[in-house]
């Protein structure tokens, strides 16, 4: 979210995406999230859920020998996706086995860098959704981040539980 709020803000885009060539340029970032139509929102929106689900599986988990992270399992640990029925050509942590030879300690290291990471993006992103909806609210981005009007917490452009026929 932190990167993609500077890249749509910056007005970068990759030129054979038509969705996002159908957006117009200059908007600040959660206005290009407005622009979009609401198929590509709920492709992301359902992306995500996919890979939540499959992280907080218990057979997924128990399969490479791992436990929950609630339940004294490794925190920011990603389960491989050879339980799947068709080929995945490589795992989401460390696709290319740059880790492979590191140490148990090591990878615990890195497991926490990328929490935190993690952690510092969610605090950036909501800097600027903030400087964006109340303008001064962060000092240290007033005037940088253009203001928005609309609303942030309404993700899609019509409610689907009082308007069915929407999608």
């Amino acid at each position: 979210g932190f990167v993609g709020y500077i890249v749509h803000s910056n007005d970068i885009r990759w030129t054979f995406d038509k969705v996002a060539a159908s957006v117009p340029t200059g908007l600040p970032a959660p206005a290009v999230w407005d622009a979009i139509p609401d198929i590509a929102k709920w492709q992301i929106i359902l992306f995500v859920g996919v890979m939540e689900s499959w992280r907080e599986n218990k057979v997924v988990l128990e399969a490479e020998g791992q436990k929950h992270y609630m339940s004294g399992g490794k925190p920011g640990y990603f389960p491989s996706f050879d339980l799947l029925p068709h080929p995945v050509p490589f795992p989401l942590f460390d696709p290319f086995g740059i880790s492979k030879r590191a140490t148990e300690e090591k990878k615990a290291k890195g497991r926490l860098a990328e929490i935190n990471n993690g952690r510092l993006a969610m605090i950036g992103l909501f800097g600027f959704l903030s400087e964006a909806t109340v303008p001064g609210s962060v000092p240290f981005l007033k005037g940088v981040v253009p203001a928005y009007t609309g609303e942030v917490m309404a993700p899609f452009t019509q409610n689907i539980f009082t308007a069915p026929t929407a999608l």
